[in-house]
């Protein structure tokens, strides 16, 4: 009988079993006394304190208008920061500097330097100068560029954005100080995720100050995104997973049968953390604090070994690097503790997905103390502020409703298509929820009758006085909507887990910005032709209001019958990635980013070629990875047992027994057998023409329509072959394992 696969997965149990909890190291003063958080927040981080502290005061107030209003960083004071930069990265151990950047590669990218250099006596000296602070000049051949440049055009580089703070990443005894950058083509075409973040973080703060000024408000500086992503993620034992290829290529199980028990008892949600969980997570958050990553919440998710880390809101520049961390942070430290952390959108079929829970607002910059961090999207104290809070918030909706495509492109990859939809996450019907007091008042505003004659009565009549009711209780918040104000701000919930919020986040500000000029110009005409402030204000919310009603949902996202209707209303339905990423290059895309500014007609198609071709490698190599599966292990280990079976009835049947229980499973073994390889061979078939075609944007279409669910098949065949196999047959660890076993 053949035990090897028994045998390697007992190890894996026996191995996880033998782990004890890591005990957290706190961190300690030099008296040996256990620290606050406060003590050491942001030890590796040259911020705003550090700046005031070590900088001379005119060079700390120019860099802080740069910082502050978004201004182009001045090079008179960028000698005299790159060597106070240098001098506290040293005295922090440092040796090697780099531009931490993000690619489109969905990871961050880095090339370190060393600050040895020699002087002109060849004596060894650190330097480091103005201009390896601002620029650095790293290859670019090998990121992805979607066309934009030949294979022979290597050169790219990288600018210091000093809107989010330099820091030093520290492990495995090594420091580097890391200076947040964007990544440029050497024809300055942008490669990058952060460059058009930082240009839509712009765009819509000039539309939004427009319409603050329209609307009479004085010093508003700028107007600032602010974003606050909620990172879900999943932890299972290390021996697990490296006894898992489909975990180790792909992210997810592409087999896996059901446990019987899963997350149907609901018994894991806010549970009790397990002890070893709980110390991973203490040493994760240090080491976050360190960083300056103001992360808040943890706690036990839905699904079994699921998790989630939220933060205290940020600029959302500096949100999007934060959460980048947050990512690198968790799979760093999880393998301190015997953990894997897997970010996909869904790892596990049947159970929970991962999403990253953007949340969304606008905020006032002002030198005016009692207008500076007012929150756009905040309802206020008093009917003026009321109605200048209905104004953004249906900017929101017309941008949302205008663009729900394009959001629905920002959300698109090969693992958001397992989680969209499911019965856990938002459809991929890109809808709003208000809740039940705002989505009223709406309502009465759209169905008032006849003009506006007197805006002040007016509201007081439609109750816009109630609105700071909203703030005091947030619980008929909606769960299954992908897009639900939550009293001050807007839950992108479509997000998956695995992605860079800044592109989802960038097409969000876009869409926004689009709204907000919309309004605007309305606005301005009915004050052109006569109209006073509160009358043009609050048409125009009508205006707004009426048509973007069919975006507004209420009800249950994951019904059926919400599926009709949305089709009803006229909204888009993108299942797959294929058809959602078509909507970044539909003209009225085109229109609004290169209208925007935000990219070039070639960006705008680099971007898109590039996530499509990132879709096509990945489902290539989820369909390699199984056929691997199947052909050397699954369809092995089916045999192994057949064999053993038909030998045993074969015993039986000489020994002259007439009732033979084992026939039963030999044949239900045989049929599914067979069935897998007519599966397999079908699967094959599929895939070839995949291969046979050149054209990436048809490589994934017949991906998403006949190869992805050719796939689902064979992994049900595979799925029933496990409850139907022997144990010590079984090659993979199984979900009651990998998820249960702590």
């Amino acid at each position: 009988m053949q035990t090897n696969y028994l045998t390697f997965r007992k190890e894996a149990i026996k191995e996880s079993f033998s782990r004890t909890p890591r005990v957290f190291d706190h961190p300690k003063d030099e008296k040996g006394n256990p620290q606050k958080v406060s003590d050491y927040f942001g030890t590796h981080v040259f911020d705003v304190r550090k700046m005031k502290e070590k900088l001379p005061k005119d060079t700390f107030n120019r860099l802080m208008q740069t910082i502050r209003l978004g201004k182009k960083l001045e090079n008179d004071i960028a000698a005299t920061l790159a060597q106070t930069i240098k001098e506290w990265a040293m005295s922090k151990g440092v040796s090697h500097y780099c531009h931490w950047f993000q690619p489109q590669t969905g990871l961050t990218a880095e090339k370190h330097d060393a600050f040895l250099s020699f002087d002109e006596q060849k004596r060894p000296v650190e330097i480091f100068s103005a201009s390896q602070l601002i620029q650095s000049e790293p290859d670019a051949s090998s990121f992805p560029s979607g066309g934009m440049r030949a294979t022979f055009e290597a050169r790219g580089y990288t600018a210091w954005d000093p809107s989010s703070p330099i820091f030093i990443a520290e492990g495995a005894g090594t420091k580097t100080l890391c200076i947040p950058s964007v990544f440029i083509s050497y024809t300055g075409d942008c490669l990058d995720e952060k460059g058009p973040l930082l240009q839509s973080i712009e765009v819509l703060s000039n539309k939004a100050t427009e319409l603050l000024t329209v609307m009479g408000e004085r010093g508003a500086l700028r107007v600032i995104t602010t974003l606050g992503p909620e990172q879900e993620y999943f932890l299972i034992d290390r021996a697990f997973y490296a006894a898992r290829p489909d975990l180790i290529m792909t992210g997810r199980t592409l087999l896996g049968g059901q446990p019987p028990k899963g997350q149907q008892l609901e018994d894991h949600y806010f549970g009790s953390i397990p002890e070893r969980v709980k110390s991973f997570m203490a040493e994760f958050e240090m080491e976050l604090y360190k960083l300056g990553v103001p992360v808040k919440t943890r706690h036990n998710e839905v699904a079994p070994s699921q998790f989630e880390s939220a933060p205290i809101f940020e600029e959302a520049e500096v949100a999007v690097d934060h959460n980048q961390l947050t990512m690198e942070t968790l799979k760093r430290i999880a393998l301190r503790h015997g953990f894997q952390v897997l970010l996909h959108e869904k790892p596990f079929a049947g159970l929970n997905g991962t999403g990253k829970h953007c949340n969304w607002s606008m905020s006032i910059v002002s030198d005016t103390p009692d207008l500076d961090g007012t929150n756009l999207l905040n309802p206020g104290k008093t009917p003026r502020q009321n109605l200048r809070f209905l104004t953004f918030l249906v900017s929101v909706l017309k941008g949302v409703h205008k663009h729900a495509g394009l959001l629905r492109a920002g959300i698109a990859s090969s693992g958001n298509d397992h989680r969209l939809g499911a019965n856990e996450a938002p459809p991929a019907i890109i809808s709003v929820f208000l809740g039940d007091l705002l989505n009223k008042i709406l309502d009465e505003i759209a169905s008032s009758s006849g003009p506006v004659k007197d805006a002040g009565e007016q509201m007081l009549k439609l109750g816009v006085a109630k609105l700071p009711e909203i703030m005091k209780d947030n619980t008929d918040r909606n769960r299954t909507s992908p897009f639900a104000f939550t009293g001050n701000k807007f839950e992108f919930r479509a997000v998956g887990g695995s992605a860079n919020p800044a592109f989802p986040v960038m097409l969000l500000n876009a869409a926004v910005s689009d709204g907000v000029g919309d309004v605007t110009a309305r606005i301005k005409a009915k004050i052109s032709a006569g109209a006073n402030l509160d009358d043009a204000l609050l048409s125009t919310i009508k205006e707004v209001v009426t048509e973007t009603k069919a975006v507004r949902f209420e009800g249950n996202n994951y019904s059926d019958d919400w599926v009709k209707e949305a089709a009803a209303r006229g909204l888009p339905n993108l299942r797959k990635t294929p058809e959602a990423l078509a909507q970044m290059i539909t003209p009225s895309s085109m229109k609004l980013l290169t209208e925007l500014d935000i990219f070039s007609e070639h960006e705008l198609h680099s971007r898109f070629h590039v996530r499509v071709e990132r879709y096509v490698k990945n489902l290539s190599i989820e369909v390699d990875t199984l056929k691997l599966m199947v052909d050397t292990s699954v369809l092995p280990a089916a045999y192994g047992y057949l064999g053993e079976i038909a030998t045993t009835v074969k015993t039986m049947k000489e020994a002259g027994r007439s009732l033979i229980p084992q026939t039963e499973i030999l044949g239900k073994l045989e049929t599914l057998t067979d069935t897998l390889l007519k599966r397999r061979k079908e699967l094959d078939s599929a895939y070839t023409k995949v291969e046979k075609t050149e054209d990436y944007v048809k490589k994934a279409e017949l991906l998403a329509r006949e190869v992805a669910p050719s796939m689902d098949e064979v992994r049900a065949v595979c799925d029933e072959l496990e409850g139907n196999i022997a144990d010590q047959y079984w090659p993979f660890p199984k979900y009651t394992e990998m998820l249960f076993i702590s």
